[in-house]
């Protein structure tokens, strides 16, 4: 039997250590019984309190605002991995001391790209960046968290299903915004946005890697700047989390504009206290795409 991968997190905690209430006891419940979930990094945490509801507590290992590739674990999260009801993660190298500590989870453990969320396409793990795969998360997060707790199956397959409506309209408004476009090129500060570029029709040029960490070569930012120039393209996206600096000097190089694009592996803390989630981080990719692109 393949094991399941769920990460989730609570909307309300902005890191693990702040998850005090989300510690499970020996039978994988909080001291108010609560199913005790933990989830890698937000996308993970996010699907799991839309579908978990009041029936579960979530706690995010990534802390607010952080880059999760490189996640480090102190004894205590692991604490919490072992002893949780359900663990959520993406394995494959992308958080691998979750992965590593979730082979000793106690509860389920559910690698969510071990099933129906992949297969990855180029070792690319973001694939959260597409609502359809989001939703597909969300139905991986339903079925584990009924097989830990099937006395609410009937309240998660309700909360899935209004949480991935809620998808599957966001999803209508990315076909509609950019299906008719200027341009179809986005050139992004990593490669993080090949799914959402893939289902929507787009091309995405990375300036680095699948790592936010990695270095482009001197070779691949004169090669972009001169694409930049030949295709007419006018804006270089940064993103959140990391340093825009490479993608200020590509654009400094080619003559065009910066913007923001957000690949969603955490919100910063002051968003995350607004109410910013999923879809409204999303929404606003969307505008910061239809304008660089050229969209009516």
């Amino acid at each position: 039997m393949r094991r399941a991968t769920v990460v989730a997190a609570a909307l309300g905690l902005a890191a693990a250590g702040a998850a005090c209430g989300a510690s499970g006891g020996s039978d994988g419940r909080t001291a108010d019984g609560r199913l005790a979930v933990v989830a890698g990094f937000y996308p993970l945490a996010e699907a799991a309190q839309r579908v978990g509801g009041e029936r579960v507590a979530v706690a995010n290992l990534t802390p607010a605002g952080a880059e999760p590739h490189d996640l480090e674990l102190s004894s205590r999260e692991v604490d919490r991995i072992e002893d949780a009801a359900v663990v959520f993660y993406l394995g494959q190298g992308f958080q691998p001391a979750v992965a590593a500590a979730a082979e000793r989870a106690s509860g389920l453990a559910v690698d969510l790209l071990d099933g129906e969320v992949g297969p990855l396409v180029g070792g690319d793990p973001h694939v959260w960046l597409d609502p359809t795969r989001q939703a597909r998360i969300a139905e991986e997060v339903r079925a584990a968290l009924a097989r830990a707790d099937p006395a609410g199956q009937a309240d998660y397959r309700a909360n899935a299903t209004a949480y991935q409506g809620e998808l599957a309209a966001l999803d209508e408004r990315f076909r509609a915004g950019l299906a008719d476009c200027d341009r179809r090129v986005l050139v992004t500060s990593h490669d993080a946005f090949g799914y959402l570029a893939s289902r929507y029709d787009l091309r995405q040029e990375a300036i680095a890697g699948l790592s936010p960490e990695s270095e482009p070569e001197p070779r691949r930012l004169a090669e972009l700047a001169a694409k930049v120039r030949a295709e007419g393209i006018t804006t270089i996206f940064s993103e959140t989390l990391v340093a825009p600096d490479v993608a200020e000097t590509l654009a400094r190089e080619a003559g065009v504009a910066t913007a923001v694009l957000d690949p969603l592996e955490g919100l910063a803390e002051e968003r995350r206290r607004a109410g910013t989630d999923y879809a409204a981080v999303m929404a606003d990719n969307l505008v910061a795409l239809r304008a660089a692109l050229g969209c009516r």
